[in-house]
């Protein structure tokens, strides 16, 4: 697994299947949609004034985050995201987003 340093965050992405209220399984990728995964890792925190500061974000959150600010990188045939904690914009609370 991937131990993240200072204020790096792992993510995991889940493809979320569309579907119409009639079961059928909608394949063409909404480009408007907003990117969601899953926290996986968290590093430690970044250093200001001499003060580790805690991330935000916590291993299980699902986030909203930038996806233009990520590094992709393949691991034992699973794709993981590397952001800065600032390129998180928000927690998903419960299931909020549809």
């Amino acid at each position: 697994m991937l131990k993240p340093l200072y204020d790096q965050v792992v993510l995991e992405s889940s493809p979320e299947e569309k579907k119409t209220q009639s079961g059928i399984i909608l394949t063409a990728k909404d480009t408007d949609a907003p990117s969601i995964a899953t926290v996986v890792a968290i590093g430690e925190g970044r250093i200001e004034e001499g003060k580790r500061l805690p991330l935000a974000v916590s291993v299980g959150d699902r986030v909203v985050y930038k996806r233009y600010a990520t590094t992709e990188i393949k691991i034992h045939e699973k794709t993981y995201l590397i952001v800065k904690e600032s390129d998180i914009l928000a927690i998903v609370e419960e299931d909020t987003y549809e």
